[in-house]
This record gives structure tokens, C-alpha cells and sequence, in this order.
């Protein structure tokens, strides 16, 4: 889980980076910015993701030695580091465009789908896959797999579907509103 947590940081930094990237091509009126972007931010942490994939599958006889000195535990680790690679790639990707859709303004959906796929979805099929089936953490870890990628597809074709024009458009109407209320954002 340290490996997928270090991993996860490097998408969180592109979360932010395109959450704000295009939360300001939309501000300023640059649609075709605001997408390219997307799919610039998009490209390179998925492709870091799978390169870390690859380092995981690549090492998985060993990597757990880092941690600790038992043969049974690396067994273990080297049994669920196909797991660890295909939660590493969607984390390369969900996070990223997580930060697509919060720069859309798009929070409240972006709750809803993690909300969705993770307590809807991810936890009752690891729950029933990893004791009612008896998988034990492989079938906990296919449950959040499975609501990861659930969140992913559904990102994936909103982002796809995304038509930048219209999002520049409600982003110039948010800004109006807020200036023609002129008020404070801090009250003293």
C-alpha cells in the first residue's frame, strides 16, 4: 500500500495542476486550451501510471524485501501486485480527471460519482467477493478495482462528451454573477 499511496501522490499533483489549468483557460475564454489541456494532463499520468505498473510487475519477487525480511510475506506481495498495477493505472487517470471536472466546476457531480462508485458499488462488491466467496483481500481488492474503474469509464465519457464552448460559456456566467454581487469573499 506504500507503493500505491507514493504513486497516487504523483496523480494527485496532476489532479491539481488540471483542475487549475483548466479552471483558468475557461476563466479566460480558451476552450480549445481548456482540451488540450485535458488531454495533455490526462496522457502524461497515465502514461507515468503504467510506466510504475510496469516497475511494480517487473519487481514484484522482490519489492516487498524493502519492507520486510519474510519469504511468505513477499509470496504474498508478489500474488497481489497485479492488483497493485491495475490500481496504480486508474489512479493515473480517475484523480486527473477528477481535477478536469472540479475545474468545470463540476464538484457536486464529481461527489456523487466517487460517492456512487465507492459505497454503492466498490465496497459491497469487495465485501461480498472477499468473504462471502472467501477471496480474502483479493476479492476486497476487486471491489474497489471495480468501483475505480467504474468512476474512471464515467469520467472518461463526460470528459469526452465535454463540449468546452459551452463550458466557457456557464464559467463567463459564474464570473458575472460573482461580480455583480460585489461582495466580500472575506467578511471582517
Amino acid at each position: 500500500m506504500s507503493i500505491s499511496a507514493v504513486s497516487f501522490m504523483v496523480s494527485v499533483g496532476f489532479n491539481a495542476a488540471a483542475s487549475v489549468r483548466v479552471s483558468n483557460e475557461l476563466g479566460a475564454g480558451n476552450p480549445r486550451a481548456a482540451a488540450v489541456s485535458t488531454v495533455v494532463t490526462t496522457a502524461v499520468s497515465f502514461l507515468l501510471a503504467v510506466f510504475e505498473a510496469v516497475v511494480v510487475m517487473s519487481w514484484r519477487n522482490v519489492i516487498s524485501y524493502a519492507f520486510t525480511d519474510s519469504p511468505v510475506v513477499a509470496e504474498a506481495v508478489a500474488d497481489l501486485s497485479p492488483f497493485l498495477a491495475i490500481t496504480i493505472i486508474l489512479n493515473g487517470i480517475q484523480p486527473v480527471l477528477s481535477g478536469v471536472a472540479v475545474g468545470c466546476g463540476w464538484q457536486a457531480f464529481v461527489a456523487y460519482v466517487n460517492i456512487g462508485c465507492y459505497y454503492v458499488v466498490g465496497i459491497p462488491i469487495g465485501f461480498v467477493l472477499g468473504f462471502t466467496y472467501d477471496m480474502g483481500a483479493k476479492g476486497i481488492w476487486t471491489g474497489m478495482i471495480r468501483g475505480t474503474l467504474m468512476q474512471t469509464i464515467i469520467l472518461v465519457v463526460v470528459t469526452l462528451k465535454t463540449d468546452w464552448d459551452k463550458e466557457v460559456e456557464k464559467s463567463s456566467s459564474r464570473l458575472d454573477q460573482w461580480e455583480e454581487s460585489r461582495e466580500p469573499l472575506l467578511k471582517q
